[in-house]
Order: C-alpha cells, then sequence, then structure tokens
C-alpha cells in the first residue's frame, strides 16, 4: 500500500497509538471528577496542555482542547462575533469549508463577510486584507496553508497589517502547516488558531484552539465548566495525550523531513510535468512541502483515484470534507480554474513517513494509467 492522502489524515506513530491504548484502559477516569482514578486523568490532561503550550510557546489557559479542527474553527469564529449584534467578517474564497460554510451561515444571520478573491494558485494579499478593512470589523479569518493546492498565505504580513486594528481579532487556521511550515504565534499576531491532531500522525477525535485571550470568546454551548467553559464535555485524555505526544514526536525531525518532503515533491512535479496533458494547479514557489495538485483535463478525478486505488495507492480529489459531495473543486473553481479542470483535479498529499520508493512507483504507474484512461475518455 502507498498512502498519499496524508492531508486528509495521517497513520497514527505506533507510540500514540501504544499510549491510547493504554490511557484508555488505565487512566479512564473522568478528568472532572473528584475521586483518584478522575485526579489521575486530570494530572496526564495537565500534562498534556503544559507540553503543547510549551511547543507552541504560549501559556496553558490559552488553549482550548475540542474534538477536531471543525469544531475549533467554528468556536473561533462563532465565539468571536456572538459578543457583537452585528460585525463585518474577512476571510478568503479558498477557506476550508469549516470556515467557509460557518460564515455563510453567520451571513445568513445577518453578519457581513468579505470574501477575498484568491489569485489562480489560491493566494491573497496583505494589501487585499487591508482594502477590505471597514469601521466594523471585527475578525479576519484566513488559513495558514490552503489544503487542496497547499498554498502558503502571507499571514505574517498580514498578522502586522492588523496590529494597527487592535479591535480586529486575528484567526488562522494552521490545521494543514503545522509542523509542515515554520511559523510563529507572536510573529504573526495571531488571535485565534486552530489545530487538529489526526493531520500530525496524532489520533481522531482531537482539536486544539489557541486564543490568546480566552476572556474575549463566548461559548458555542453550555452544559459544563470544562475547558474554561468555552468547550463544555468530558474532555478526550487519551487523544489530548497523544497529540502532545505526537506533536513532541514529530517536531524532533521537522526541519529535517521539511526538507525532505520538498524535494520528493519538487521530483514528483518534475516527473508529472513530462506526463501530455497534465497540468499541475499548485504554485512551483510559497507552497507547502507536503501537497502537490495537477488535473487531467478530460480525465474525471474519481476515474483516475479509483485507478490508483487498484493499484493500492490512495490519493484524494479534493478537501476530504468536500470529496463526496459530487462537485467539482469549489477550491479550484474560486482560483478561477474552469469546470473541466476543478473535476479532473486530483491532491497528493505526503507526511514524514512518505519515502521516495513510494513516490517513484506512483510516478511510474501513473505514467502507465494516465495515457490510458485519456485514450478511453476521448
Amino acid at each position: 500500500m502507498i498512502y498519499l492522502d496524508n492531508s486528509a489524515t495521517t497513520r497514527p506513530y505506533p507510540e500514540v497509538l501504544a499510549l491510547y491504548t493504554k490511557l484508555s484502559n488505565e487512566y479512564f477516569g473522568n478528568p472532572s471528577s473528584l475521586h483518584t482514578l478522575g485526579m489521575e486523568a486530570e494530572k496526564i490532561l495537565n500534562q498534556a496542555r503544559k507540553k503543547m503550550a510549551a511547543f507552541l510557546e504560549c501559556s496553558s489557559n490559552q488553549l482550548v482542547f475540542t474534538s477536531g479542527g471543525t469544531e475549533a474553527n467554528a468556536l473561533a469564529l462563532y465565539g468571536t462575533v456572538k459578543r457583537h449584534s452585528y460585525a463585518h467578517i474577512i476571510t478568503t474564497t479558498v477557506e476550508h469549508a469549516s470556515v467557509y460554510e460557518n460564515l455563510q451561515a453567520l451571513e445568513q444571520s445577518g453578519y457581513d463577510v468579505t470574501y477575498l478573491q484568491a489569485d489562480q494558485f489560491g493566494r491573497v494579499t496583505v494589501d487585499q486584507v487591508k482594502e477590505a478593512i471597514q469601521p466594523s470589523t471585527v475578525l479576519v479569518s484566513i488559513g495558514h496553508v490552503q489544503g487542496e493546492l497547499g498554498t502558503i498565505q502571507p499571514i505574517e504580513e498580514i498578522g502586522k497589517a492588523l496590529q494597527s486594528y487592535p479591535q480586529i481579532k486575528f484567526h488562522v487556521d494552521a490545521v494543514q502547516s503545522l509542523l509542515k511550515v515554520p511559523f510563529s504565534i507572536i510573529e504573526a499576531g495571531i488571535d485565534l488558531m486552530t489545530l487538529s491532531a489526526h493531520k500530525v500522525h496524532g489520533t481522531k477525535g482531537t482539536g486544539l484552539l489557541f486564543s490568546k485571550n480566552p476572556k474575549t470568546l463566548e461559548s458555542m454551548t453550555k452544559g459544563g465548566s470544562q475547558e474554561q467553559m468555552l468547550r463544555p464535555g468530558t474532555e478526550n485524555t487519551a487523544g489530548i495525550a497523544c497529540f502532545a505526544k505526537a506533536i513532541s514526536k514529530s517536531a524532533q525531525k521537522a526541519v529535517y523531513e521539511q526538507k525532505r518532503l520538498k524535494q520528493l515533491t519538487r521530483h514528483l512535479r518534475s516527473e508529472l510535468e513530462q506526463i501530455k496533458g497534465v497540468r499541475i494547479n499548485t504554485p512551483k514557489e510559497g507552497t507547502a512541502p507536503h501537497i502537490l495538485n495537477l488535473s487531467i483535463p478530460g480525465v474525471k478525478a474519481e476515474v483516475l483515484v479509483q485507478a490508483l486505488g487498484y493499484e493500492k495507492i490512495y490519493v484524494s480529489t479534493q478537501s476530504a470534507c468536500s470529496t463526496k459531495t459530487g462537485k467539482p473543486s469549489r477550491i479550484l473553481l474560486g482560483c478561477g480554474l474552469n469546470e473541466d479542470r476543478a473535476r479532473s483535479s486530483i491532491r497528493i498529499s505526503l507526511s514524514f513517513e512518505t519515502k521516495k520508493e513510494e513516490i517513484d512507483l506512483c510516478i511510474e504507474t501513473l505514467h502507465s494509467i494516465i495515457p490510458k484512461l485519456q485514450e478511453v475518455m476521448k
């Protein structure tokens, strides 16, 4: 099996799975319980929180654990604007569905949202953000790495520009950039940031929202005092501890792996560019090292994904949260690409565990099956 759908989810590290099993079996108490078993679970939770805070260079009380990146994004958006009966929000046309669709819902509730038009590579500029600011703007929400194309947004420049507007909070969805693209919460002037464990070899069901000042957020739900009353419900102690362990293990080799992944995707791009009819959608510069998006106009993406699947090579058509809609990629359409190109795009995404031999076999297989599919589709 060659797994190249790592932007959808990664395989948990063996050490992470072992820890999950141990904690779920031996420390299953509710961390809010007052008895010994609960106190032991709370201790594990606090240790993991401290590790995550040390990695992010922030305070433990600035972290709110959630069920995943989607919930963390929703808390950042709703939690910010719920304090305002009317507000203006700035985002882009190429955000993940968990941001884009929640903002559409807020728009229907009466809030004003500006969607910055991304260029053909999915990138917006700091000037676009500055030009869109209104007196009523309270939030700017922009993903660091575009999940389908791998394009890096200029969050440091945007964050510095927003320092002149202290009433505006800057939310960054960093789910796809964590450990792949270096950044600093402080240098980028980030007020709110979303992370997800299963994108970095942790387990599913655990997300994190960094909030520079959690007291300025409103909870979306009621029902408990957990996570500073911002996310009621029993914490996923084992998942949170595994998140911290996955971060710790990956951080030790991140610098080396970022360079290695960049070499692998460059090699992959170079080979694919030689196949007649292949169009590379990911820009050459300013991209994350682990994502490459391509189209074969005339060949449906689902057909290519299935053909690769028969060879036990697994890639995706678009973001996993949108792949079953049957619609062409909203992201590529939002970049101005035509429907044929948007319908025929696939995403190849690597992880710290991807080997060069796997990339070479993927290239060899694509060289073989793409001409055949192009002939059938004529």
